[in-house]
């Protein structure tokens, strides 16, 4: 969406895409850029739906969100 909005060119974007991750999703994401070399801002967004977005990964983030408390005194806008 971002890459459409600001008619940003490939390179930059997906020079950008290394700074998205951490930890275990970092190593992924150098792991799969050593094995395949530069690729497509499409390519990329195709490799991370395929890797997180699936239904365990949704689970958690729906489980998460419904057990956050918001606390109008702690939690300032």
């Amino acid at each position: 969406m971002i890459k459409e909005y600001f008619e940003l060119p490939d390179r930059l974007v997906t020079a950008r895409v290394n700074t998205l991750f951490t930890r275990s999703a970092h190593r992924w994401y150098i792991k799969l850029s050593q094995a395949h070399g530069h690729q497509s801002w499409t390519w990329w967004k195709t490799q991370i739906i395929n890797k997180w977005a699936n239904d365990a990964w949704r689970f958690k983030v729906e489980t998460a969100f419904e057990t956050a408390k918001l606390n109008a005194h702690k939690d300032k806008a």
